[in-house]
């Protein structure tokens, strides 16, 4: 996997788990990856596997769940990684990724 690719695969049928790099590269086809996860049932989005992100991974993220609230199936994250964490409290959205 290289350092730009990202991975979203089912883990469960109503979970998915996102794995590799989730930044400015890789966001707009993880928000459409993720977004297509949510939409076909998933209510859980693992983000264990993330490894490296940014603040376009973190619009990402949020993008997904403002879809999901709006669809009236909201989606719960896990595993959030501690930088996208951080980088959600200095942009004060931090209560958004709970």
């Amino acid at each position: 996997m290289s350092a730009a690719a990202f991975q979203v695969t089912r883990a469960a049928p109503d979970a998915a788990q996102v794995s590799g790099a989730l930044t400015f590269a890789t966001a707009a086809q993880a928000l459409v990856a993720i977004d297509a996860a949510a939409a076909d049932g998933c209510r859980q989005v693992d983000l264990a596997g993330v490894s490296q992100s940014d603040s376009a991974g973190l619009a990402c993220v949020l993008a997904v769940l403002a879809k999901a609230a709006e669809r009236g199936r909201p989606v719960a994250l896990r595993n959030v990684p501690a930088g996208m964490q951080v980088l959600a409290q200095v942009c004060e959205v931090d209560q958004l990724l709970a």
